[in-house]
């Protein structure tokens, strides 16, 4: 899905370039099937975003079973879905607070003293998980506090992590990285939650809390190892003020509020999540649960793979509207669908849609944003690709209770397409932004041309 039109294609083809290469791609590209394996520049460019990226891959991987596990075991607790759902309710108002002030942080603070920190709490709230399974009998509230604790860390945590990319990854590899970025997300996304499906059926919830906290020790250890990375000289010290300057800019951009709009509609209207344990049961299929967990990673991990051809995309906001658009189609899809297999199969398409929406958004994020801006946007992105699951989880749940998990799904995936074309309508900007000609890509690539020619 290349931009391939004739108004885009340059006049002349260079003179060395072979006759099967796209007209506008540059020398010495690679073509053919080898054009669609992943960029690897930023992982042989930057010392720092290969211990990153294995040090995400890690605590990724751990994480996800903790994911599989918690709502688990408040189903075995309670037996209701709306209490599995409520697990986002709770998370909702520190990821709201701290996912802003975490912002300006990432702004204002040495970004790898707070990813260091927060990843050290995140362990100890593991600890704590695993404490309470441990437990005669486990009791329920303690769950909902940890997870809001855990949502405030990783509110914090989120923005220093997007706002260090920029400055380790050359500006041209900045689509390349977020594929890889999303690449090591959904390892975890497959291998986590299929794993944690048999450790939680076998061995028990304790043991996917301990490889859990396990995976928080390594990590720790490879994030000591990142070069410091300061605030900037432009940017403010940490403050409400400072938070509202950088919704003033997100404001003044409409093409980034679409990007925000169309991923929040797409995860509040058509996440699935919260009601996979009784889809599975519906479905007697109680055995496919973990399956259901990595079938959207593992779209998305098809899409990675597979993701040369992004770098040669300019039109970013029409591909996030149509992943977004196809995200709520196959989820609709796998609400009708009668048969697990099926429901797989929607799952895994869903997931390569929302892996495509991802790659784009974080390209136009990365390469239009300044740098003393960075984590304060960085803080409203977090906000538009967390808060809408986390209430997704709730209207999943809720709506499941009043009309049936199936159709809580189906009727998700249909809103979801309907509302992004809605915003489609709404915000042209984002229809028609492209790489090479908007002006804040422009600016920001010769500033980082310039600095690089300066240094």
């Amino acid at each position: 899905m290349t931009d391939t039109s004739p108004a885009d294609a340059p006049a002349d083809r260079p003179a060395d370039a072979p006759a099967d290469r796209p007209a506008d791609a540059p020398v010495g590209a690679p073509t053919g099937l080898r054009a669609l394996l992943p960029d690897l520049a930023p992982w042989r460019a930057s010392r720092d975003f290969r211990r990153l990226w294995v040090s995400g891959l890690i605590t990724n991987f751990g994480s996800f079973l903790t994911f599989v596990a918690l709502p688990v075991q408040i189903k075995e607790l309670t037996g209701s879905a709306a209490a599995v759902g409520a697990i986002g309710a709770v998370e909702l108002v520190p990821l709201v607070v701290f996912g802003l002030y975490g912002g300006a942080l990432a702004d204002a603070w040495d970004k790898r003293r707070l990813i260091l920190w927060t990843e050290a709490g995140q362990g100890v709230a593991c600890a704590a998980l695993l404490v309470n399974a441990l437990m005669p009998s486990p009791a329920v509230w303690p769950l909902y506090v940890i997870a809001a604790f855990t949502s405030a860390l990783g509110a914090v945590q989120r923005p220093a992590l997007d706002s260090l990319i920029p400055r380790i990854v050359a500006h041209e590899h900045l689509p390349a990285a977020a594929s890889l970025n999303a690449l090591r997300w959904q390892v975890g996304g497959i291998a986590g939650p299929a794993l944690a499906g048999v450790v939680v059926a076998y061995a028990g919830l304790g043991w996917a809390y301990a490889v859990d906290l396990v995976t928080f020790a390594a990590s720790v250890a490879l994030v000591v190892g990142l070069a410091s990375s300061p605030a900037s000289h432009e940017a403010r010290r940490p403050s409400w003020a400072a938070i509202a300057e950088g919704a003033r800019y997100a404001w003044s951009r409409k093409e980034l509020l679409g990007t925000y709009a169309v991923d929040v509609a797409a995860m509040l209207l058509a996440m699935p999540l919260a009601v996979l344990p009784f889809l599975a049961d519906e479905l007697d299929a109680e055995w496919s649960l973990g399956l259901m967990y990595a079938a959207i990673p593992a779209g998305s991990l098809l899409v990675s793979v597979s993701s040369g051809w992004t770098s040669r995309v300019h039109r970013h906001g029409r591909m996030v509207v149509l992943a977004a658009a196809g995200w709520g189609v196959a989820i609709a899809a796998a609400g009708f669908a009668g048969n697990v297999w099926l429901v797989l199969l929607c799952f895994v398409l869903a997931g390569a849609c929302d892996m495509v929406s991802g790659v784009f958004r974080s390209a136009m994020w990365n390469q239009t944003i300044p740098d003393e801006l960075r984590g304060r946007l960085a803080g409203i992105e977090l906000l538009s690709y967390s808060v809408g699951p986390q209430l997704g989880q709730v209207r999943a749940g809720g709506t499941a209770a009043l009309v049936g998990v199936r159709a809580s799904v189906w009727s998700g995936g249909l809103l979801c397409a309907g509302a992004v074309g809605l915003l489609a309508l709404c915000l042209p900007t984002m229809m028609t932004y492209d790489a090479r000609t908007n002006e804040h890509a422009v600016r920001l690539r010769e500033k980082r041309a310039a600095d690089a020619a300066g240094g």
